[in-house]
């Protein structure tokens, strides 16, 4: 049986019901950046939220509270608490309750998503639209802080990325050649679910095109709006692995009889990579592609030659090195040399972002274009980030992301809600104070004010803070182009 969605939680939110003032009919919490822990990173990437409303505060609650009897929600929810926190530590009628109300009595506002949002700032709010459910607001606290700080730092991966390929190509590459081809994501196997996998790489695919994570394209169509049949949400690739290559070389006892039936009889219209490795990388990329150079040419399409072990930067930049005297190429309209389009180099999910602009400048101070080489992302690079000496994983903690009640409302009267700890040597965990209105400055910089209430509050004046969800529906939605467009200024 699925869990209850109000289960979806720390046991001790829970009780929290119980423990406000009981004559609050209002409450506000904002879910906030409060800092980051990586040196040149002060902005994050929102997103994911679109997502995790339509799954959990819509479908979940819909299919496994709402649309369910009373009597079942309510069975299930006292059968776990009743024997784990004890009977009579919480009550249900809370849960009763919001079962006969029908639909969840929240009204979430947020920055659009693709928005990259300065540390500090409040991304979204989250508000009661009934009186009797003040509570809720919290409730939802903890699933909505795992679900989605995870997607928020990828779709950062991916724009650090997409800067690094932006740079080296403005510089080597013709304008007319995709960046968003350059690098793709090859982390499913090292993520830690199912669900992290594709929503991590939905978020890497706001910068990029490629991606090993085939389900990760039914994620960005089902959240966000959009279809792979009518426009490009992201494209995978045909590829070998080492049990292809090395039960052909245990049947034929060599290796070129797999790269001739790969060339004329498996793929002989269509783009391939061949992991290359799997003996003697160098002999197959000096001798067997020698070998095989006419059958390259003829193929109708391209073949990426993947090495997989040694040093990636190394590896790759040689690799084209070494192919250039085989094949040649043309030189480009910046002066930079072109393999032919036949043949180019690949290295997969082992980039990180110091070894991809290593390859990049390499190539680059060697007089070849970038776009000679794809380059993958692997999970490591989507959990963690490696500075100086210091590897620093991926967390919550990373950008201090807290969902925090900062105002409510008694019998109409406003209070202001805060935390400020004298404890708090960091000076990150005093929270805001009151409503937030967030905006851009005179600068086109965003920014907030805050200790505002229901009296105060500018309405006239800008708010980015819009409304996308309220009672139990969606109010605004995002296709995955608009957010594209958001995170790269029109230029993706």
């Amino acid at each position: 049986m699925p869990i209850p969605p109000l289960l979806l939680c720390d046991f001790y939110k829970t009780v929290h019901s119980e423990q406000y003032p009981q004559a609050i009919t209002k409450l506000v919490s904002y879910f906030t950046p409060r800092m980051t822990r990586l040196e040149g990173e002060d902005k994050l990437v929102m997103f994911g939220l679109q997502a995790f409303i339509k799954k959990y505060l819509i479908e979940y609650f819909n299919n496994h509270f709402f649309r369910i009897p009373k009597e079942k929600a309510l069975a299930e929810y006292n059968r776990i608490l009743s024997h784990t926190l004890g009977a009579g530590s919480y009550q249900d009628k809370k849960i009763a309750d919001l079962h006969d109300l029908g639909y969840l009595p929240l009204e979430i506002k947020a920055i659009a998503e693709g928005t990259r949002v300065p540390v500090k700032v409040p991304m979204l709010e989250i508000s009661n639209t009934h009186p009797q459910f003040a509570w809720v607001v919290n409730a939802i606290e903890t699933l909505m802080s795992c679900s989605l700080w995870h997607p928020m730092l990828c779709a950062n991966v991916g724009y650090k990325y997409r800067q690094i390929v932006n740079k080296y190509y403005d510089l080597s590459v013709e304008e007319s050649v995709p960046r968003a081809r350059a690098m793709g994501d090859f982390s499913m196997r090292g993520q830690e679910s199912l669900e992290s996998a594709m929503a991590s790489s939905a978020a890497f695919c706001l910068s990029f095109l490629n991606t090993a994570t085939v389900p990760a394209i039914a994620w960005l169509e089902h959240y966000y709006n959009c279809d792979c049949t009518k426009e490009p949400v992201a494209f995978g690739a045909i590829s070998t692995e080492h049990s292809v290559m090395c039960s052909n070389y245990a049947v034929d006892g060599d290796e070129i009889t797999m790269i001739k039936r790969l060339l004329q009889d498996i793929y002989p219209n269509h783009s391939f990579s061949m992991v290359s490795d799997s003996y003697d990388y160098w002999n197959l990329v000096d001798n067997l592609l020698v070998r095989c150079k006419d059958q390259i040419l003829a193929h109708q399409g391209t073949l990426s030659v993947r090495g997989d072990s040694g040093d990636p930067a190394d590896i790759v930049t040689k690799t084209v090195f070494h192919l250039w005297e085989t094949f040649g190429g043309s030189v480009n309209s910046k002066g930079y040399k072109v393999l032919n389009p036949h043949i180019k180099a690949i290295y997969g999910d082992s980039i990180t972002p110091q070894r991809a602009e290593k390859i990049y400048q390499t190539l680059v101070e060697n007089g070849f274009a970038c776009n000679n080489v794809s380059l993958g992302v692997g999970s490591f690079s989507m959990q963690c980030l490696e500075q100086g000496e210091e590897l620093k994983p991926f967390t919550r903690d990373t950008f201090g992301i807290a969902v925090k009640a900062t105002y409510a409302e008694m019998q109409d009267k406003p209070l202001m809600i805060f935390k400020n700890p004298k404890t708090d040597d960091g000076h990150f965990k005093k929270s805001q104070r009151g409503l937030c209105r967030v905006f851009k400055d005179a600068q086109g910089r965003i920014t907030y004010e805050d200790g505002l209430d229901k009296y105060t509050f500018p309405q006239e004046k800008e708010n980015l803070l819009q409304s996308v969800f309220k009672d139990g529906k969606m109010t605004k939605e995002f296709t995955l182009q608009e957010v594209r467009t958001i995170l790269h200024g029109g230029t993706f």
